[in-house]
């Protein structure tokens, strides 16, 4: 049969099946295809890992939190501590009980000798690390009577311990960690990861199919999980690069990250990075990272110096540090360290002999040791803030700083001690309210560093910092710069000048009189300068202040160290300009440097991870003021402690001690303040309440009783003023301000500027002599 003729144009249509030979062409090429795809996309995606891996390795690995240490304290023979307290600041510094001292950070109290092993410690002034030492310290009733070497029995002249950490500054991942290269590692520590998370480390790829199924079979024997098949790179990975979560495609990823770290980086480098970033523990809201600061965390100590049975501790809870936490769960944690020990012994690290007497040891952990809780919040507030002024953020809380500081642990507990005391105590005074507040500021009279800053009864959490910011009135504590202006204007005024205390009227712009009284309601008639501050009298202030006036006050304020704006209104001259009590410190620090403004400061140096020394904050000291003047007015504010309205002081002072201060309260009794120094610190209190309703607390009853309970267990030294070699000291008689003569036995010294001091002789009580003085009624009127 023929076929059928078709149209011209149209398709011929074919019946015959396919042959096989075209089918599996198609299959052929489309497996092709698809192997082409996968193998571009494993190729990418392999790309894209090794990229990860690279530039996390490679780059800056882990943001590490900058440490901020205290002071350190200095011991020598005569220093003014007793043996309790060194004791507290070597658990302070969790130094371990050991009668045998046999590592580091060790001690052990007979009575009144306290041996101790030192830390090995680089300090910031030092090229090389200051080495351990063993000595043992003898205490007496005044404090350590000498410091003997354990080594050779030779005396010690002065031993610096290592400084206590106050506090971090942590990144927002809020991790830790304290790097340790492989050469610091000891061995026993390599060894224990060895036999028990990987034995095949040094012959595998990253992944060890042996290590999985050995750890199969011996959780089958032991019906638990006693072994894990991860490697140590596939842990790194996790730890460095991935989430816990157990899922297939995290496991793969795992594996193939494994993979590229091996091929890319050597096991050495890998065995150090995980000794650093492996996850060993939480520290409050801190993650613990890496076995140097796991070996601090849980034993108080540096990783060298740990024994064989608290380095199979911290390998032990590799496995899950929740799980075998020592605090926590002490017995399932001595059952894992043993079980690491069994398998160092097994492995032939170890001798049985050593596995057993490891064993029988206790877990001896520390108690919970908070490195990344902050215990002085308002102190570190300061810091930061000063260190703004050279760092970046990010800096701060990344490159591994170590900042040292000028903080003295033990005066910032005695100050957090004492103003929980007192407060509570001044708040059952008659006319006190409650909710009372307080901020101090205590520096080294010396050198202007800060060593205890207090911002509130509860200083123990960060808020409102109110040493720093809490700007308030300072009332009568602006009176000695007004008469310290005064007095640098010898010929007119000196020690004993006689000044009005009587009723004084300002007219002021827009009908803002102003008539000023005295605390006390009354007014005192004509006193000495020296009286008239002392007794803190307000119309005699006025009036020394608007006769220099008031711009020179202000500069004199500036001169202090205030760089505060202030507004130039009579009333500034009783303490209506605000300031915060670290610039009241400020002032009143250039007063205690005898003129010389010497910047306060809470830093000492930063130094890098690495060692080196970044910045350094210098004793800087420049004069400001005369000294003759600053002499003669701390003078009078030594009279203001003896006589005037800080006289409570010498209650429990001894009467000799030279105190040198001023009290100052404001409108309706709201600010309580109190500044003053003695030889050896300087600190300023206020008192108050955060909503500025009325304390009820005048400077004398409120910040002063504040001052007097902390300088008296703080201070050593009494004030010894020297005098400039200008100033010439004359016996007068005070109540005529003439030279006292030998029969008159109401003479008192008093300082003068050489040239300003009377000549003309007292009939002891007789009235001033008015030619003395023919600048006086000009300036000051007589008021009855």
């Amino acid at each position: 049969m023929t076929d059928r003729p078709t149209r011209r144009g149209s398709p011929r249509y074919n019946n015959t099946p396919p042959s096989k030979k075209s089918t599996s062409h198609w299959f052929r090429n489309s497996f092709v295809i698809l192997i082409g795809v996968g193998a571009f996309f494993l190729f990418t995606y392999l790309g894209y890992l090794d990229y990860q891996v690279r530039t996390q390795f490679e780059g800056k690995r882990w943001a590490i939190p900058a440490r901020v240490y205290g002071n350190p304290v200095e011991l020598y023979a005569g220093y003014g501590i007793s043996a309790q307290k060194f004791e507290n600041l070597l658990e302070m510094l969790h130094y371990r009980k050991d009668p045998q001292l046999a590592a580091e950070g060790t001690y052990f109290r007979n009575g009144g000798q306290i041996s101790v092993k030192t830390r090995t410690f680089a300090f910031w002034d030092q090229q090389e690390p200051q080495p351990s030492v063993a000595m043992r310290v003898d205490f007496s009733e005044a404090g350590i009577g000498g410091i003997t070497d354990l080594t050779n029995g030779q005396n010690l002249a002065i031993i610096r311990m290592d400084p206590v950490q106050i506090g971090s500054f942590y990144p927002t991942i809020k991790e830790d960690r304290i790097l340790i290269k492989l050469e610091e590692a000891p061995e026993l520590l390599i060894k224990g990861l060895l036999a028990s998370e990987d034995r095949d480390f040094y012959d595998h790829f990253g992944v060890s199919v042996r290590g999985i199924l050995r750890a199969m079979v011996a959780n089958i024997q032991a019906g638990d999980m006693v072994q894990g098949g991860s490697t140590i790179t596939q842990q790194l990975v996790k730890n460095f690069y991935l989430t816990s979560e157990r899922k297939l495609t995290r496991k793969l990823k795992e594996a193939l990250m494994a993979l590229i770290l091996e091929y890319r980086y050597s096991k050495n480098e890998i065995l150090e990075a995980y000794l650093n970033e492996i996850y060993l523990g939480q520290d409050g809201g801190s993650a613990v990272h890496g076995f140097g600061l796991a070996s601090q965390f849980y034993f108080g100590g540096p990783l060298k110096d740990l024994s064989l049975e608290q380095l199979a501790s911290l390998v032990a809870l590799v496995r899950g540090p929740s799980e075998y936490n020592p605090r926590r769960f002490p017995e399932r944690a001595l059952q894992r360290r043993n079980l690491v020990l069994e398998e160092m012994a097994a492995q032939e690290y170890i001798t049985e002999e050593d596995a057993a007497a490891a064993k029988a040891k206790p877990l001896n952990v520390i108690t919970s040791l908070r490195h990344s809780a902050n215990r002085y919040p308002a102190f570190l507030d300061l810091v930061k803030r000063q260190l703004r002024q050279d760092y970046r953020e990010e800096d701060l809380t990344s490159e591994g700083l170590r900042i040292f500081t000028t903080l003295d642990t033990q005066i910032q507990d005695t100050l957090e001690e004492t103003i929980k005391r007192k407060l509570p105590q001044l708040e059952k005074q008659p006319k006190a309210t409650k909710a009372l507040e307080s901020a101090v500021v205590i520096t080294r009279r010396d050198s202007g560093e800060i060593a205890a800053l207090a911002s509130g009864r509860d200083d123990s959490s960060a808020g409102f910092n109110r040493a720093l910011d809490a700007v308030r009135p300072i009332g009568s504590l602006i009176k000695p710069v007004i008469y310290l202006t005064a007095l640098q204007y010898p010929r007119r005024y000196t020690i004993t000048t006689p000044v009005s205390d009587g009723a004084i009227f300002i007219k002021g712009d827009n009908g803002n009189d102003w008539s000023p009284k005295n605390y006390d309601h009354k007014e005192h008639g004509t006193i000495g300068l020296h009286t008239a501050l002392a007794k803190s009298y307000n119309l005699a202030t006025v009036r020394v202040g608007m006769d220099i006036g008031i711009g020179r006050v202000a500069k004199t304020l500036k001169d202090l160290g205030v760089n505060r704006k202030v507004e130039l209104y009579p009333s500034f001259l009783l303490g209506a300009a605000q300031l915060s009590p670290l610039e009241v410190t400020q002032m009143y620090q250039t007063l205690a440097g005898d003129g010389f403004l010497t910047p306060i400061k809470g830093i000492k140096a930063v130094v890098s991870a690495s060692g080196e020394r970044l910045q350094s904050y210098p004793y800087t000291v420049r004069q400001t003021v005369d000294p003759s003047s600053t002499y003669i007015l701390n003078t009078i504010l030594q009279e203001v402690m003896h006589s005037g309205t800080g006289s409570s002081a010498y209650s429990v002072f001894p009467q000799d001690y030279g105190l040198v201060g001023k009290t100052g309260t404001t409108n309706d009794a709201k600010d309580s303040w109190f500044a003053g120094f003695t030889g050896d610190y300087l600190s300023v209190v206020w008192v108050g309440r955060d909503d500025n309703k009325p304390a009820g607390l005048t400077g004398a009853t409120g910040a002063l009783q504040v001052w007097t309970a902390f300088m008296r267990q703080i201070s050593r030294q009494p004030v010894n003023l020297t005098p400039p070699d200008n100033i010439k000291m004359v016996r007068v008689d005070p109540y005529s301000g003439l030279v006292a003569g030998p029969d008159c036995p109401y003479g008192k010294g008093y300082p003068y500027v050489e040239g300003s001091e009377p000549t003309a002789y007292s009939a002891c009580g007789n009235a001033v002599i008015e030619q003395d003085r023919p600048w006086f009624e000009e300036f000051f009127p007589q008021s009855e």
